[in-house]
């Protein structure tokens, strides 16, 4: 099968450079609006830099504008206002079969009446949500897509990013600054959402594959630290998703082939006469392509839309959401030994579910005044039947019977409301709540290897399940924020504010004071400094275990856990050195307390969990953990220009914890030290150059992994249920990470209709490095036995927009 849709998208390939000729010119569109109350910017001007004649236009009285025949490649665009901060849009990709659409913000000046001359450059440190002052950045859609060995997954875009670490090809589980990836909070157009992954499991934020539709975001925020006070529940980072709205004018349409699947998209405008427009996508797997280190075969399939109903004297209705079904089974007898996520040794079934809707609805009160209130239903759930084999001495299958039986499935339903007021070009003021009512329903029963549960009857199968989970309840988690931003001048300017959350589920309850400054030194300089106190609540699988703590009598003994609470400290600073390149470094610090660990001395503490498909079993836990992150970030980027960007990162950090006996140890994420070495080139051709050949690479390598060693003697005592030697917890380490991928493709404009091409093969580890993956206890070699990654992974992948 891989050969025939090799061939089949070869021959596409082909057939689209038969037909690439002369250019077209394509639109520029989008709206103009006041960065802090969101109002329109009448009489703006937008132009395309180095054009000639000159091409550009003015604001309607929307805020809206429209540059008719902007020429096919990447362009810069200058934006400027009265009274405001004029940018520099650079790498605008403008191609025939697609409009661009560009929602633009401008920030008023403070000390002048006179248009302020002070470019940007899009500085990709300077987020969408303007109360960030440390530690964020916006990536976009281009990126996703342009980056090397990202899958186009936004997860996997974030790993070029300094301070994040996964060295994991496996899933797209998100370490940032040493913090377990279950401290990563989603946000889609602002309603909260437990992951956005197929495959994933109860408690995780990571999986196999994302099921995000790249085509449908919007420049969107990611926040590594010390983030805003309308930001809660997350201790380790904060992935904001925007999506965008459709097109208001026309129809257009998006086909995508790749080992990702089949993707189509479609959009358009429901009413011109007051912007209404659609966007919604469908794409499904291509299993047996998609595989990546199992011979299992994965299903998926997803959905994302958004419905913009357009402006009216009530005021705006978006209507968004996605969902998704995943499944794959495992049957033991196909099973290499050396699988990533399969035991030869069983059959399991895995299937999942998820998905979001949501409502949302703007009200203009004034000019400078603005409520937005949103409302959504998500839904999470995964199933999980194991069957085990008992064999004779000749390894003949004589027994099977059912091991495990895991159903979970949570329902949210969120409420969100948030008042934005802007005073004058130096006060606004934001402040609003968001609360989740949870309606879980986890069923989980094992008798997978326990020697607690006796054979009495001698036919090789335990005689009864242990409920390790059974619960159906509704609670409730409300945050509330405050915040303000005050700038004392065009250089100078701080945010400072409160969160608080409540959780009615045992009434706990927490207040965290924020606060960021920005110093503009110089027009090339930016100092920044934030804090931020910030709490989570404990992962489900942990609050809702049911310890056995009498014969037969089983209790959810951490469901009292507090939240676990960690204070960020950041020191920025930002150069930019000539027109095209920046350079950017960051220091932190952060101290994680309330950390849950175990009543008795032991090395157990929850922060080493999250990056896998389980939790494990660990009931009585108290909040006297403590744990500490701190580090150096440096970024070095050269923005595409003169046909060519590059991006350097690296992060120098350490991460350690004390459990309950005392000793302060590496966390299970203390990788040491990531970097990451991006670079691309365009070659135009064609008449008028609007075609191109690209070239894209990406180099990473990090330290090698903390992991604790199996106690080989205590699992086999165990009936093969792994044991791991936990008083020297996370003392040895998986060899250094490292991968080089190499992405080259073509992007063609068609001659004669608004038709555009692009196509590329990613060859993923191009060096065929085996990293090293899991050393884990073997039940068919009794032995502890090294399990690698996969290697050279080829990502081909074709798309059409017209």
């Amino acid at each position: 099968m891989k050969s025939k849709s090799l061939k089949l998208i070869s021959g596409v390939i082909i057939a689209v450079i038969s037909v690439a000729a002369n250019a077209q010119t394509q639109v520029i569109k989008g709206t103009i609006l006041d960065a802090q109350a969101e109002y329109p910017l009448i009489g703006a001007t937008i132009q395309v830099v180095d054009s000639d004649p000159v091409i550009g236009t003015i604001t309607d009285i929307e805020g809206n504008f429209r540059i008719e025949d902007a020429p096919i490649g990447r362009q810069n665009l200058a934006v400027s206002y009265v009274g405001y901060k004029s940018i520099n849009i650079p790498n605008v990709l403008v191609t025939v079969g697609k409009e661009v659409i560009l929602p633009i913000k401008l920030e008023e000046s403070v000390e002048s009446l006179e248009e302020i001359v002070v470019t940007a450059d899009a500085n990709k440190d300077l987020p969408i949500n303007e109360m960030a002052k440390v530690s964020a950045r916006t990536f976009s859609l281009e990126e996703v897509t342009r980056f090397s060995g990202g899958r186009n997954d936004v997860a996997r875009l974030a790993t070029s990013f300094a301070g994040v670490s996964a060295p994991n090809d496996s899933r797209n589980d998100i370490v940032v600054r040493g913090n377990s990836p279950s401290a990563l909070g989603w946000r889609i157009e602002g309603i909260p959402v437990p992951t956005t992954n197929h495959f994933a499991t109860l408690g995780t934020t990571g999986g196999p594959v994302n099921a995000l539709n790249t085509n449908l975001l919007r420049t969107s925020d990611f926040l590594t630290s010390a983030f805003p006070a309308e930001y809660g529940n997350a201790n380790g980072a904060v992935f904001d998703i925007q999506f965008r709205n459709g097109n208001t004018d026309k129809y257009e349409f998006t086909g995508q082939l790749g080992f990702n699947g089949l993707e189509f998209m479609a959009e358009g405008p429901l009413n011109k006469q007051n912007n209404g427009s659609f966007v919604g996508s469908y794409r499904y797997g291509i299993a047996s392509l998609a595989a990546t280190g199992t011979s299992a075969i994965p299903y998926y399939q997803d959905l994302s839309f958004k419905v913009n109903l357009g402006d009216s004297k009530f005021g705006r209705f978006e209507l968004f959401g996605f969902g998704a079904l995943s499944s794959i089974d495992f049957y033991g007898d196909e099973i290499d030994e050396k699988d990533l996520f399969a035991n030869p040794n069983v059959d399991a079934f895995v299937s999942n579910h998820l998905g979001l809707i949501g409502l949302n609805h703007l009200l203009r009160i004034n000019k400078h005044t603005y409520l937005k209130t949103g409302a959504g239903i998500s839904a999470n759930g995964n199933e999980y039947l194991q069957d085990n084999f008992v064999r004779d001495d000749a390894g003949n299958k004589i027994v099977k019977y059912r091991a495990t039986e895991v159903d979970n499935n949570e329902m949210r339903y969120t409420i969100t409301s948030i008042l934005n007021k802007k005073f004058n070009s130096r006060w606004n003021l934001r402040t609003g709540f968001l609360t989740e009512f949870y309606n879980p329903g986890f069923y989980n029963r094992d008798r997978d290897n326990r020697v607690s549960i006796p054979d009495n009857d001698l036919d090789s199968v335990p005689d009864y399940f242990l409920t390790v989970r059974d619960m159906n309840e509704l609670y409730s988690l409300t945050q509330v924020f405050g915040q303000a931003e005050y700038r004392f001048s065009d250089n100078f300017s701080s945010t400072f504010g409160i969160h608080s959350q409540y959780f009615d589920l045992n009434d706990e309850i927490s207040i965290e004071p924020r606060i960021g400054l920005s110093w503009q030194m110089s027009p090339v300089q930016r100092w920044s400094l934030a804090y931020g106190l910030h709490t989570q609540t404990a992962p489900a699988p942990i609050l809702f275990y049911e310890e056995e703590t009498s014969p037969g009598n089983f209790e959810r003994t951490n469901v009292n856990l507090d939240f676990l609470k960690s204070h960020h400290f950041v020191l920025g600073y930002d150069h930019n050195i000539g027109q095209d390149w920046r350079m950017k470094a960051e220091a932190y610090y952060q101290s994680l307390y309330h950390i849950p660990v175990e009543s008795i001395p032991s090395s157990y503490a929850i922060i080493n969990e999250g990056s896998d498909f389980v939790y494990l079993e660990r009931g009585s836990l108290v909040n006297k953990g403590e744990a500490k992150n701190y580090g150096i970030e440096f970024t070095l980027e050269k923005f595409y220009s003169r046909g060519y960007y590059t991006l350097l990162t690296t992060s120098l950090y350490e991460s350690t914890y004390q459990g309950s006996d005392g000793v302060q140890r590496s966390t299970s994420f203390n990788n040491n030290y990531v970097l990451n070495l991006l670079g691309g080139k365009e070659w135009n051709f064609g008449r008028n150059n609007q075609n191109a050949w690209t070239f894209d690479t990406k180099l990473t390598t990090s330290g090698g992994k903390p992991y604790t060693p199996v106690d080989l003697a205590a699992t086999r005592a165990n009936a093969g249920r792994e044991v791991r030697r936990e008083d020297v917890a996370f003392s040895e380490r998986y060899g250094s990470y490292f991968r080089w991928d190499v992405k080259l493709g073509i992007r063609v404009n068609s001659i004669k209709r608004n038709i555009s091409h692009h196509f590329y093969i990613d060859l993923q580890n191009v060096t065929d490095r085996k990293n090293e993956f899991v050393r884990r206890y073997n039940q068919v070699t009794d032995e502890v036995n090294l399990i690698e990654q996969i290697g050279f992974f080829p990502d081909i992948q074709y798309r059409i927009q017209f």
